[in-house]
């Protein structure tokens, strides 16, 4: 038996459940590690980079946000997006930043949600980010 047990879960599916070495997370204030026996916590996630330890391999992948609960060396985080880095688009990633770029470069002459343009280019910079740091070595 490994150190902890984490399940991971967006929206439409579980992403991950089973046993873990560790998890590094994109927490709010900074990215936190945890592994056995930490303390329990609820926190808050953002877009970046989630990484899983198993046994056998290391895990990446491009998460939206979502909180994260650690007790007695389980772990549950409830993402609002997540993709491992092998599912990643690279080509339709890079279209949706410049998409992003050009909604945000077009402020003056046409209406648009400005916080929605900018998490979506944030999204798009983190899984192109991802995939030229970690899908080589995957």
């Amino acid at each position: 038996m490994l150190d902890l047990f984490l399940e991971i879960v967006t929206p439409s599916k579980i992403i991950f459940s089973g046993e873990i070495k560790s998890i590094t997370v994109p927490g709010t204030n900074g990215s936190f590690q945890v592994l056995k026996n930490h303390a329990p916590i609820i926190s808050s996630f953002e877009v970046g980079i989630l990484k899983i330890q198993t046994a056998s391999s290391k895990k990446y992948y491009a998460t939206g946000g979502g909180t994260i609960e650690v007790s007695n060396n389980k772990i549950q985080a409830l993402a609002d997006s997540l993709e491992e880095v092998n599912e990643i688009d690279l080509s339709r990633a890079e279209n949706a930043l410049a998409r992003a770029r050009t909604r945000l470069s077009n402020i003056n002459k046409e209406k648009i949600d400005i916080a929605r343009a900018e998490a979506a280019m944030a999204r798009a910079m983190n899984r192109i980010k991802l995939v030229s740091q970690h899908k080589s070595s995957e």
